[in-house]
C-alpha cells in the first residue's frame, strides 16, 4: 500500500500554500497506510556557506535543542518540535555530521542541504501535519509519504522520505528484492544507511550515482537496471522533483498540472483537493519513463 504525494509550485500564491496543500493532500491517502508518515518541504534556503540539518532524537529523553545548538558551534534553532528539530550551521555539514555523532549520540541527521526540511513522526498523518505545523509553512515545492510498514518495524527513522545526500529526499511505494546486495555495495562505496527499510536504498543509490556524475535523470534511468522490484519513486532536489515508475508499473500513480502548480499522487483524490483541480491536466505516468520538474522549467 502506502501513499505518496509531491507538489511542486509554479506561482507565488502556491508557495504560499504549499504546507497547506501537501497537507491536504496526505490526509487523503492516510488510509493507505496508517504507520507513520512524513514531510519533506524546500523553502527559505540558507546562504552559501552554512547548511540546514533535519535531526532526530533515538533516545527516551527530551532533547534540548537550544542547548545542543550552542555546543554545536553556536548553531540556530530554526524549528523546534520535540522530537525533531531543524538547525541551520556556519560551515560544511559533513563537520556537522561528524561533531554529531561523537557528542550526540542519541541524535541523528536525516538530512541536510541548503533547503530541505524534514519532518517524520509515526501514527496516522494527522499527527505530524498538527504537531508540526506543516500547514502554515511556505514552500516552493515539497513530498509526503504515508506508510503502511511490511518490509520493516514501524519506526520514526523507518518513516519516509528518506535523505541520503544533500538536498535529496525519496518518497517510494512499493519493494525492492535486491535491496540488501545493493546496500553492501553502496557501502563500499561510502554511502551510508541508518536503517534496514529498502527505500533508503533506493535513495543511497541515487546519490551515489549523482556522485559519480550522472544528472538527475541519468541516475533514475540507471536505477531501472540496477534496482529490481516494483516502485513508483518520488524524488525531491533543491530545485525540483522527479517521479518513475518501474517497467511493469503495478504501483499505482497519478500526475496532473496547472498554469500554477505541478503534482503527482497514489490516487486522485489527493490531487482533487487542490485549488484548479477539476480544470488539471491530468494523466498516469508511463511505465519506464523519467518525469521531471525544475525552478528552470518542465519536462516529461
Amino acid at each position: 500500500m502506502c501513499g505518496i504525494a509531491g507538489l511542486f509550485a509554479r506561482s507565488p500564491a502556491v508557495e504560499r500554500e504549499l504546507g497547506a496543500l501537501l497537507a491536504g493532500m496526505l490526509e487523503q491517502l492516510a488510509d493507505r497506510g496508517p504507520d507513520s508518515a512524513g514531510v519533506a518541504l524546500y523553502r527559505d534556503p540558507v546562504p552559501a556557506g552554512a547548511a540546514k540539518l533535519s535531526l532526530l532524537r533515538s533516545g527516551p529523553e527530551r532533547e534540548d535543542w537550544a542547548a545542543l545548538a550552542e555546543r554545536l558551534g553556536g548553531a540556530t534553532v530554526l524549528a523546534d518540535h520535540g522530537d525533531h528539530a531543524i538547525l541551520r550551521v556556519a560551515g560544511d555539514a559533513g563537520d556537522a555530521r561528524t561533531w554529531l555523532s561523537e557528542h550526540a549520540i542519541d541524535v541523528s541527521v536525516i538530512a541536510s542541504g541548503q533547503a530541505i526540511e524534514l519532518h517524520k513522526r509515526t501514527g496516522r498523518p494527522s499527527a505530524l501535519l498538527d504537531g508540526c505545523g506543516i500547514r502554515a509553512m511556505s514552500a516552493t515545492h515539497g513530498l509526503g509519504h504515508t506508510r503502511m510498514a511490511t518490509e520493516s518495524r514501524v519506526t520514526t527513522a523507518g518513516s519516509h522520505p528518506f535523505s541520503t545526500g544533500e538536498d535529496l529526499c525519496l518518497v517510494h511505494n512499493g519493494s525492492l528484492s535486491n535491496h540488501n546486495r545493493v546496500r553492501r555495495e553502496l557501502r563500499r562505496r561510502g554511502i551510508r544507511f541508518a536503517t534496514d527499510n529498502d527505500s533508503e536504498v533506493a535513495a543511497g543509490y541515487l546519490t551515489w550515482r549523482l556522485l559519480e556524475g550522472d544528472t538527475l535523470a541519468q541516475a533514475l534511468e540507471a536505477s531501472l537496471e540496477d534496482l529490481d522490484g516494483f516502485f513508483t519513486f518520488a524524488v525531491g532536489t533543491r530545485d525540483g522533483f522527479a517521479v518513475l515508475r518501474d517497467p511493469i508499473a503495478c504501483k499505482p500513480a497519478v500526475m496532473a498540472q496547472t498554469a500554477d502548480w505541478v503534482a503527482m499522487a497514489s490516487e486522485f483524490r489527493a490531487i482533487a483537493t487542490l485549488p484548479g483541480a477539476a480544470d488539471a491536466e491530468v494523466w498516469e505516468p508511463e511505465p519506464a519513463r523519467v518525469y521531471s520538474w525544475s525552478r528552470e522549467g518542465v519536462t516529461a
